[in-house]
């Protein structure tokens, strides 16, 4: 796949890793991400624990990389923008993501199939993309 950007395939393939990562961790033991949902329901200062990297993650990303040019910039662009969003959404609401995350709990091994699944596509785009410009 042909990007515009050296960094939008670097930044495809560790966004991808850790979506395998996550995915795998999620079809080896789900009870964990119930355990966790438990957690971060009992304790506001792990909400706000949590909310604070991924907002940050979501910051970083969208300060350096807000490319819109390819389909691959777009994705990676669009992930900063929805950590950005996610991680404010904890800091200053977090009730209704708790309430989303504790329903999506139903699905664990569909979400981390899926995971699995986009995060080797990322990672494979980014590992195997030509970058057009070395911007």
């Amino acid at each position: 796949m042909d990007s515009i950007s050296v960094l939008t395939l670097r930044l495809a393939e560790a966004i991808g890793l850790y979506m395998i990562v996550i995915g795998t961790g999620g079809l080896v033991a789900p009870q964990r991400w119930r355990q966790m949902m438990d957690d971060l329901e009992r304790s506001p200062g792990l909400v706000m624990a949590l909310a604070f990297p991924v907002f940050a993650v979501g910051a970083a990303l969208v300060l350096i990389h807000s490319i819109w040019r390819d389909p691959l910039s777009i994705i990676v662009s669009a992930i900063g923008y929805v950590a950005l969003v996610e991680g404010a959404l904890l800091l200053a609401v977090p009730a209704p993501l708790l309430k989303i995350g504790r329903w999506s709990l139903n699905f664990t091994r569909a979400w981390a199939i899926l995971s699995i699944v986009l995060g080797i596509l990322l990672f494979l785009a980014g590992l195997t993309g030509r970058a057009t410009v070395i911007a």
